[in-house]
């Protein structure tokens, strides 16, 4: 799940009730409507995510070299060596171990993919329709198909569902990652069914969000790694002064961090407050490089990831 000098790229895929209460925020107007995939049968994922599947889904590695996508240049020989010591982390990776709203608003996102089960992370957002989920695009779709049995389970503990499993009716990504899987814009969204009659933001809360924001801001990173150490049962967090990428080769945020595969999709909170739990968020989990251990980075939330917000939130 990391960035190969040969340019082979593996993404990293693989509270009280807050409805309402933070706001998004934009400096700018969106482009025009986003590429989007509907679930006319959303009702298919019930019952196949069990407790057993849950535990034993892959995290999705994801190897742009194979997909065709539009991923990052290969680095100019001693770029690698040219790379600045990143600022210290005061936390590099670990438990979550406070409680908040974000214990509720993130979760795991589990679907199916070339026939296998298969994991990412996702995270409640404050919507019209109080309905919606933001995650990476790859977390939705790849290789040209997208995902089935698309589900999303917050708090996840250990193959147990404490709040449900909200099912997918529609995914979205953005028009560039839709169309051939630009890294820059590794943003999804999914609008999911209410489940008791209730609607998801009801019953666990929702996160704001802040687009065209400022970079090297304190951040905090949230997601559920399922690949080793990590193994996908606990709400894993990390936090730190966020930076660009120090190879220029995408426009991400990066954030020390050695959160593995399933940590794709997970928030990231400007203005977090941890007696909360609430924050901003500003960007998603996406991919690391190889050959820059212990870094994460996120796509920057532009225009581009406001567009397929508002698709989702007025589906």
């Amino acid at each position: 799940m990391r960035l190969q000098r040969t340019a082979t790229a593996v993404l990293l895929a693989v509270g009280s009730l807050l409805t309402g209460s933070l706001a998004a925020t934009t400096a700018g107007a969106a482009p025009a409507p986003t590429p989007t995939t509907s679930f006319q049968h959303h009702e298919a994922a019930e019952g196949f995510w069990t407790a057993d599947r849950m535990r034993h889904a892959t995290p999705l590695d994801l190897d742009l070299s194979r997909s065709g996508a539009k991923a990052v240049k290969t680095p100019s020989p001693g770029a690698e060596r040219s790379v600045v010591s990143p600022t210290v982390i005061p936390q590099p990776g670990g438990p979550w171990t406070g409680n908040g709203a974000v214990v509720k608003t993130t979760g795991r996102v589990f679907f199916t993919f070339e026939g296998r089960t298969a994991s990412c992370s996702g995270s409640s957002v404050t919507s019209q329709n109080g309905s919606t989920v933001l995650t990476a695009g790859h977390c939705v779709k790849y290789r040209g198909a997208w995902h089935t049995n698309w589900v999303f389970v917050p708090a996840y503990n250990d193959g147990q569902a404490p709040y449900g499993q909200w099912s997918a009716t529609k995914t979205l990504a953005t028009d560039q990652w839709a169309a051939s899987e630009d890294i820059n814009y590794d943003v999804g969204a999914a609008v999911v069914a209410p489940l008791n009659g209730k609607k998801l933001a009801e019953t666990v809360g929702a996160q704001g969000l802040e687009f065209n924001g400022a970079y090297g801001r304190a951040m905090y990173a949230f997601g559920y790694p399922a690949a080793s150490p990590y193994d996908g049962k606990k709400l894993i967090y990390c936090s730190g002064t966020a930076g660009r990428d120090p190879l220029g080769m995408t426009k991400d945020h990066g954030l020390g961090c050695n959160m593995t595969g399933g940590s794709s999709g997970g928030p990231w909170f400007t203005s977090f407050n941890e007696s909360a739990g609430t924050g901003l968020q500003a960007s998603v989990n996406s991919f690391g490089y190889t050959f820059l251990p212990n870094r994460m980075f996120g796509p920057y939330f532009g225009n581009e990831a406001k567009a397929v917000y508002d698709k989702a939130q007025t589906s």
